[in-house]
């Protein structure tokens, strides 16, 4: 899950921009992996801390190129702020532009490998949790699988809209 931010990284530094790429999953990502860090760590589960430093790692590496490249540093550092005090859920944070998506019918600012990979990586967590009996792991990430649920169904949703309605283009003759 924590890689499927390279391909984000990739369009950055190809197009020297951030322009359709979001900051805060990679910001509530990292809280959220610094968060489960210290719980391996309590816990004395080494699978729980080794996940949670790469994922910590990775995270912040997104985090430096996105500022490296966005024109609005004054934004995200606000985003940094708000998201520290509130302590953002990581699978909601892509949702935050719902409204727009659902008036437009563009999913183009949702990351589909992120949306799979939270998927299968909440499953995996939620499992895991159950296999332990350890409510702590298994009840945070449960909404990880509804939120990526209901993403997989926006994308599902406008591509068969984008796919069966005519372009504009295509009904000239």
């Amino acid at each position: 899950m924590f890689s499927t931010g390279l391909s984000d990284l990739k369009k950055m530094r190809e197009s020297k921009s951030t322009e359709n790429i979001q900051f805060l999953p990679f910001l509530t990502t990292c809280l959220n992996n610094l968060g489960w860090l210290y719980y391996g760590i309590l816990k004395k589960d080494q699978t729980i801390t080794l996940v949670n430093v790469i994922g910590a790692c990775l995270q912040v590496v997104y985090i430096i190129m996105y500022l490296k490249y966005t024109n609005q540093k004054r934004l995200v550092m606000s985003e940094t702020l708000a998201a520290a005090w509130s302590r953002v859920s990581m699978y909601l944070s892509p949702l935050t532009d719902l409204v727009k998506i659902v008036r437009s019918g563009d999913v183009q600012c949702l990351s589909f490998p992120l949306t799979v990979a939270t998927f299968f990586t909440s499953t995996s967590w939620v499992l895991y949790g159950l296999q332990l009996n350890d409510n702590y792991i298994v009840v945070p990430n449960t909404p990880g699988i509804f939120t990526s649920l209901l993403r997989l169904y926006l994308f599902w949703k406008f591509a068969s809209v984008k796919q069966s309605s005519p372009s504009y283009k295509s009904m000239q003759i």
